[in-house]
């Protein structure tokens, strides 16, 4: 049998027959089909595996308006849903229910969030502070007297994400500009256009506690 010689191109580089190509490509399929445990460092195998959730219902808990809180949920359901239907914490509204608008925003670990994109089993061991734990109407915060005292709300649809924000800005910046403040709202629609009102309610009380 005579032996094949390897051809070159006229660049002098080598010319690869047809067998030389569907050689190399069953080779590169082989290495593909290599289950992937085979192919991980022994100190990435090592790592603690994933805890398996649901689909049933799973324990949850934290801290709710200084309250500890268990509940069980529904792995797909969120913060949202479970603060409003089966906490009966209402003040968090539900509007576009896609993070665009605000009406749901509440405190994770003092930070502002939407509800509505956060799932319930991520709150596991944090802290939650929701439009009821700011203040009641008997005791209100200075934020939520402030919105009253300059008629900074109309339908009131938007007014719990509103003063949450504006609250958590206090707490951050107890003296904030112009600029912070809208800053601090612009996640925050309001249908009705009160924004002007909303932002002289936040000066006030950023006033009210430096006072």
């Amino acid at each position: 049998m005579r032996a094949r010689r390897n051809r070159k191109s006229s660049s002098g580089a080598p010319d690869l027959s047809r067998r030389d190509l569907l050689k190399g490509l069953g080779l590169a399929a082989a290495g593909a089909a290599v289950p992937p445990g085979c192919a991980t460092p022994p100190t990435a195998r090592a790592a603690p595996a994933l805890r398996r959730v649901g689909p049933g219902p799973t324990s949850v808990a934290f801290t709710l308006n200084g309250k500890r809180t268990r509940v069980e949920v529904e792995p797909r359901l969120t913060l949202l849903d479970v603060l409003r239907e089966r906490l009966d914490h209402t003040g968090a509204k539900e509007v576009c229910d896609r993070g665009a608008c605000g009406a749901c925003t509440v405190l994770l670990d003092g930070r502002p969030v939407n509800a509505c994109m956060v799932l319930a089993l991520d709150c596991e061991g944090r802290d939650l502070l929701t439009i009821e734990g700011i203040g009641t109407p008997e005791s209100p915060d200075r934020a939520q007297r402030a919105f009253c005292e300059t008629d900074a709300l109309q339908c009131g649809f938007c007014t719990p994400g509103m003063v949450t924000s504006i609250y958590a800005l206090l707490r951050r910046h107890p003296d904030p500009t112009l600029a912070q403040v809208r800053e601090a709202c612009a996640g925050n629609l309001c249908r009705c256009g009160t924004y002007p009102k909303v932002f002289e309610a936040a000066l006030r009380a950023a006033r009210e506690r430096k006072g």
